[in-house]
């Protein structure tokens, strides 16, 4: 079957195209820009790139027409190869429905979901089935760099996918999560994100009721009983076999016990027992928890705990979750990929904890499109307190006054909407022994790269 792609280039989108051809399907698969490092991995699996959206690349009507083509949420009506799609009548489906459909039937889905931490929590339990034997498949929104490819079919029943709440497709707008009919269900947090699809909280915890509601009486829901829009959801009907997290001691589910204030070290307990301490490279309250629940998850296709915490001392993070990237003169740039206040603020926790006084640089571009369309604005702030000082980049589509939201942070806070100036100035402020932590869900016009070379040259 011939599959063509509308989208391709991102990381979901680039991942399943990394699935259909491993399945044997030709796949081809065009976006508006198709750039490296997706287009480098999937060009070397012998997919075929397409630059931009011209009809043509669906070949003549009735003739060289892709079997099937597979839309990106991202697409939207208007966009010239959709509507030559629905004109010519070709089969069109959307991603997770391919997935569903091609790939999921007869495996047991450990879906991933969550506000913050699906990527490194999806990418901890994949790691864990890996090093104990299970060879599982995978559709991780990231790069997973104990695996290098963000998308594999595995040799076993066991199939790991990041599961996103975001919407299906222009013509699908249920939330992706809600096609994958889950095993194993993770649910790591819940918080308001995504305004440019939901109204509110309410509406997102819909969607996680719908998932939650197709996951067999005989499966199992892992959920952190101290966040109460996760107890919410629950509380709205929940028919399988349950287990949580708390970070209070539980004779009944599962803790994460800190040992090193970094996080660096701590002890996991199920129902009051210790089941051993984990020694790693990561930090943060976050990553304790993450790790928790991947290792409750793993748990229920019969891995000991035990097992899976000698697996994550073997763990190597996803590329851009806390990435250190480089440290010219004794410097430490690092690479977030930061798209709520949430995350911003328990990171920079994590990071001040390694670092004890040392000074802490934030670049952060508000990016996403809760982010830029200001619903986040009166709590940003606050978030980046932990820091020392912090440089935001005003680009010309966030549609609110940053300068003027950062009047009430406690820290000094300067806005530019020029990228090399920000780098000067960021460049000017770090000392050795300074941490530089760039945050963003993009690429933020390569200004990792532009720091870490003005470093070089000072």
């Amino acid at each position: 079957m011939h599959v063509h792609i509308l989208g391709i280039c991102g990381t979901f989108m680039g991942g399943l195209a990394l699935l259909a051809r491993a399945m044997g399907h030709k796949v081809t698969g065009s976006d508006a820009n198709v750039y490296p490092p997706m287009s480098t991995q999937l060009e070397q699996q012998g997919i075929e790139l397409i630059q931009g959206f011209d009809p043509s690349q669906l070949g003549e009507e009735g003739k060289d027409q892709p079997d099937l083509v597979v839309i990106g949420n991202a697409m939207s009506r208007g966009n010239p190869c959709v509507e030559a799609v629905l004109n010519r009548g070709i089969k069109y489906t959307s991603g997770p429905q391919f997935l569903s459909e091609h790939i999921l039937p007869n495996r047991w889905v450990l879906a991933v979901s969550g506000t913050h931490g699906k990527t490194s929590t999806s990418s901890m339990l994949a790691w864990i089935l890996e090093y104990c034997g299970y060879e599982p498949g995978f559709l991780i929104g990231g790069v997973p760099q104990n695996f290098g490819v963000s998308a594999r079919l595995g040799n076993s029943p066991f199939f790991v996918v990041e599961a996103d709440e975001y919407d299906s497709a222009f013509f699908d707008k249920r939330s992706k999560f809600v096609h994958y009919r889950p095993r194993t269900l993770v649910i790591n947090n819940l918080e308001f994100d995504h305004a440019d699809i939901f109204a509110d909280l309410a509406a997102i915890q819909r969607q996680f009721n719908h998932v939650i509601r197709t996951v067999p009486s005989e499966g199992k829901v892992i959920w952190p009983k101290d966040v109460t829009a996760v107890q919410q959801v629950i509380d709205m009907g929940c028919w399988s076999e349950q287990e949580t997290f708390s970070q209070q001691a539980d004779t009944n589910g599962w803790q994460g016990k800190c040992i090193a204030a970094d996080g660096h070290q701590f002890e996991v307990f199920f129902k009051g027992e210790s089941q051993g301490i984990l020694d790693w490279g990561l930090i943060g309250q976050h990553n304790i928890e993450n790790a928790v629940m991947a290792i409750a998850a793993a748990r229920h296709v019969g891995v000991t705990p035990v097992n899976a915490i000698e697996a994550l001392t073997q763990f190597s993070p996803p590329k851009r979750r806390m990435e250190l990237l480089a440290t010219p003169n004794n410097i430490a740039v690092y690479d977030d990929f930061a798209h709520h206040p949430t995350a911003i603020e328990t990171t920079l926790k994590g990071l001040r904890a390694k670092v004890g006084d040392g000074k802490i640089i934030v670049v952060l571009e508000p990016r996403s499109n809760t982010m830029k369309s200001g619903v986040h604005k009166d709590t940003l702030a606050s978030s980046m307190a932990l820091a020392n000082e912090a440089w935001l980049y005003q680009a010309s589509n966030v549609g609110w006054d940053i300068a003027d939201n950062m009047r009430s942070a406690t820290l000094p806070v300067a806005v530019s909407d020029d990228i090399g100036h920000i780098v000067a100035k960021v460049c000017q402020s770090a000392k050795p022994g300074d941490t530089i932590v760039v945050m963003s869900n993009g690429g933020f016009n390569g200004i990792h790269q532009q720091i870490i070379q003005a470093l070089l040259s000072q």
